[in-house]
C-alpha cells in the first residue's frame, strides 16, 4: 500500500487559529495518485486549513478495503482542504465537496491544482457552502456515498449533522465518517448516542496508535 506525504508532520496537532497568514503545499500519494494540496494557515480559516490525519486514514483505508468509488455519486462534508473528495474524484466519482462558505477559496483552489493532464476521469468536481442543520435541504438525497473527515469535534453541531446525514442518505446512501476519537470533544459519544439514535453504525477500522475510529453507516429503516 502506498500512502505517503513528502514531510512527517506538516499540520498542527491542535485545532488552532493562526495570528498570521501562511500556505503550505504537501504532496501526498494516494491510492496510486500524486495530489498537492495546498494548506492556508490563518485568515480564520481555523480547524479547515490543515489536513488532518483522519482524512489520510479514510483515503488509505479506501485502498485497503474494497470500495468502489468510479462512477459513484458522493458528497463530502466540512470537506477543508479536499484531499478526501479530490481522490474520490481523481479515482472516477462524481464529487460534491461543501464546507462552510469561509473555507471555500482554498477547497477550490486544491480542485484546480489536481485536476489530471487528462481532464477528470468524469465531471469535475463541485464546490459549494453547506451549513449543517440549515441549509442541507438544498442537496438532494441521490447520493451512493457521504464522507466525513475529522469533523466530530463541536458536540453543539452534533444533532445538526445526524440531521443532515439523515436528509443526505434518505436514498439508502452509505456513510464513512472517520474521527480522531476526543474524549475533550465528546467524539465518542457522537458515535455512541448521537448517530445511532437514526443510523445504523459499524466500525470498521481502529488505529489504536492514532486513536483514529473509521465508522460505517446506513439511515434505519424506520427514519
Amino acid at each position: 500500500m502506498i500512502c505517503t506525504e513528502d514531510e512527517d508532520d506538516p499540520f498542527p496537532v491542535d485545532d488552532c487559529l493562526f495570528a498570521e497568514t501562511f500556505s503550505q503545499d504537501t504532496v501526498y500519494n494516494l491510492v496510486g495518485q500524486e495530489l498537492k494540496i495546498r494548506q492556508v494557515f490563518g485568515a480564520n480559516l481555523g480547524v479547515a486549513a490543515p489536513v488532518w490525519e483522519a482524512a489520510l486514514h479514510l483515503c488509505c483505508y479506501f485502498e485497503e478495503q474494497p470500495v468502489e468509488l468510479r462512477g459513484k455519486r458522493i458528497i463530502e462534508l466540512g470537506a477543508g482542504t479536499g484531499v478526501v473528495g479530490i481522490l474520490a474524484a481523481r479515482l472516477g466519482a462524481a464529487v460534491t465537496l461543501t464546507d462552510l462558505p469561509l473555507a471555500l477559496p482554498q477547497l477550490q483552489s486544491n480542485v484546480s491544482a489536481n485536476m489530471p493532464s487528462s481532464g477528470w476521469p468524469t465531471t469535475p468536481p463541485t464546490v459549494l457552502p453547506l451549513s449543517w442543520g440549515e441549509d442541507h435541504t438544498n442537496f438532494s438525497s441521490d447520493w451512493d456515498l457521504v464522507l466525513c473527515a475529522d469533523i466530530i469535534y463541536l458536540p453543539e453541531t452534533y444533532p445538526l449533522l445526524v440531521e443532515t446525514l439523515a436528509h443526505l442518505c434518505k436514498n439508502e446512501a452509505m456513510v464513512y465518517l472517520s474521527s480522531k476519537m476526543r474524549i475533550e470533544h465528546r467524539t465518542p459519544s457522537f458515535y455512541e448516542e448521537c448517530l445511532p439514535s437514526r443510523f445504523s453504525v459499524e466500525l470498521v477500522n481502529r488505529d489504536d496508535k492514532q486513536n483514529i475510529n473509521i465508522y460505517r453507516a446506513s439511515l434505519r429503516k424506520d427514519q
